[in-house]
């Protein structure tokens, strides 16, 4: 079956890009900021950035542009290459992204409700009381019992599957190209609109200030170092297969080294713009309200639905603004879904070798379904608890896995060499470097970290079955039907492509 592939460079950019930005830069990117240093941040997150982010980006680049398939072909031929049995990894990657998928679209059916919500203010002055009690109708529940089936929330997500649906089943470039060519743009365009209109209103600039004041103390405190790793891990969607599927996707002569580099250069600065917007609404909000910034920031789902409704009641023109802000949140919330289903979509077709259409009606029909549970009472908290567990120990496995792998039983200066071949300038021994040594160590501190504090302290107030059975037990299902469907493989393997 003939590869896909995307029409030109600039659409395989704002692909990549429209993976890449997602909520987490718009509420969790300040607030890391915030938290760690506010202008001194900046320095591990910009040296993050050089020897994780850009390395990780132009390594999976190589691999899916390489091998011209979706995760579990690229590591069977990465097995086959140093005599091991890696398919497995490639579909455990498949899986966390199936998961995320699954719950993602939850939150960008909350964002086009509050969309509508936004017109009127409709949310009244009490956001806290409206999101979680009248519009998740939040009560005594749990993870594991959801109580009722939530219309008016199951609405939205029907319609966040529905655009994601026709993204995928039309193809790379009828679908995901032409969506993507449509989203970013608008997207930053609505962020810098809010920005020019914001920035003007009093308080703004003392919320800048509070953003970006630098704490140089904090640059010595490993704690800073390890926020700016693990940032940078999680806002660039690389190691659960979504980077090797889009670049699996590129023409034979692809500049893939430019390519890595501006993807990642437009995500980190985006995020900066998305700490501007955030910032300056807060520092207003604190100014009209006469209290401390302090009081006004938070993070999380926390942010996007009680904290900036709030400001939003407080805005000129709220009935502009406030819908440019949740659309906003809707735009980058869907180009991350249509990226991530196509990681799993691209898999079950180099798997059972089906046309794109069945598989994106199969993978969706599921995803759909599964997702309804996100729609009930205690959806929120059901999404809590698996998105920790996922992103927090899952995700960051998988990331350590594969660079150990790269790094350690594949040459990786035959990727330095490949991606050197295909692209208009070289990336030197820094590569290597960065791969082998930087950001394993970063990222093995950071899972160590992770997994001592959840096996000491759990997470949350959740019941400790809750989440041996929805966070350690959904790993454990997914780790065995990786590795099951790569012990069973019968996937055509291309032969290797010399650069």
């Amino acid at each position: 079956m003939q590869r896909e592939q995307w029409n030109s460079r600039t659409g395989f950019i704002l692909a990549a890009v429209g993976s890449a930005i997602g909520l987490g830069n718009i509420w969790r990117f300040p607030y890391m900021a915030y938290e760690n240093g506010g202008g001194a941040f900046f320095i591990p997150y910009l040296f993050a950035m050089l020897s994780a982010g850009i390395p990780f980006m132009i390594m999976e680049f190589s691999l899916g542009h390489k091998y011209r398939g979706a995760a579990p072909k690229v590591f069977a031929k990465l097995g086959q290459s140093i005599g091991l049995r890696l398919e497995w990894l490639g579909w455990f990657q498949v899986f966390i992204a199936a998961v995320i998928a699954v719950y993602y679209v939850a939150i960008i059916g909350w964002a086009m409700s509050y969309l509508v919500f936004s017109v009127t203010q409709s949310w009244g002055a009490d956001t806290n009381e409206f999101f979680f009690k009248s519009y998740l109708q939040l009560g005594d529940n749990s993870p594991t019992k959801l109580g009722d089936f939530q219309f008016h929330i199951a609405l939205p997500m029907t319609l966040a599957w529905a655009i994601t649906s026709l993204a995928v089943y039309s193809g790379v470039k009828a679908g995901i190209e032409r969506a993507s060519k449509i989203m970013m743009p608008l997207l930053f365009i609505m962020v810098l609109l809010l920005i020019g209109r914001i920035i003007m209103l009093p308080g703004a600039l003392e919320g800048l200030d509070y953003l970006f004041r630098p704490d140089f103390s904090k640059i010595l405190d490993a704690k800073v170092w390890s926020a700016a790793y693990g940032q940078i891990f999680f806002t660039l969607s690389v190691g659960f297969a979504i980077m090797i599927a889009y670049s699996s996707y590129l023409p034979e002569k692809s500049d893939i080294n430019n390519n890595a580099f501006m993807t990642v250069l437009i995500n980190c600065g985006f995020s900066i713009l998305g700490g501007i917007m955030i910032f300056a609404v807060l520092g207003y909000m604190a100014a009209e309200q006469s209290k401390p910034i302090t009081e006004v920031v938070t993070s999380g789902v926390g942010l996007a639905f009680v904290t900036i409704p709030a400001a939003i009641n407080l805005l000129p023109i709220p009935y502009i603004l406030g819908p440019l802000f949740f659309l906003a949140l809707v735009v980058a919330g869907l180009s991350s879904h249509i990226s991530i289903i196509e990681a799993v979509v691209s898999a079950v077709i180099d798997k059972v070798n089906i046309s794109r259409k069945k598989a994106a009606l199969l993978v969706c029909g599921l995803g759909y379904v599964t997702s309804l549970a996100f729609s009930t009472n205690g959806g929120l908290l059901l999404l809590d608890l698996v998105d920790y567990f996922i992103n927090n120990v899952a995700l960051l496995t998988s990331c350590l896995i594969e660079l150990l792998i790269m790094g350690w039983l594949f040459k990786l200066a035959n990727v330095r060499e490949y991606v050197n071949h295909c692209s208009e300038f070289n990336v030197g021994q820094w590569l290597v470097i960065c791969l082998r040594f930087i950001s394993p160590v970063m990222l093995a501190g950071i899972l160590f970290k992770n997994l001592i504090n959840t096996i000491q302290n759990g997470y949350g107030d959740y019941p400790v079955a809750d989440q041996l059975f929805l966070g350690w037990g959904l790993i454990a299902v997914m780790l065995f039907c990786a590795i099951f469907i790569g012990l069973v493989s019968n996937l055509h393997l291309p032969e290797e492509r010399k650069p």
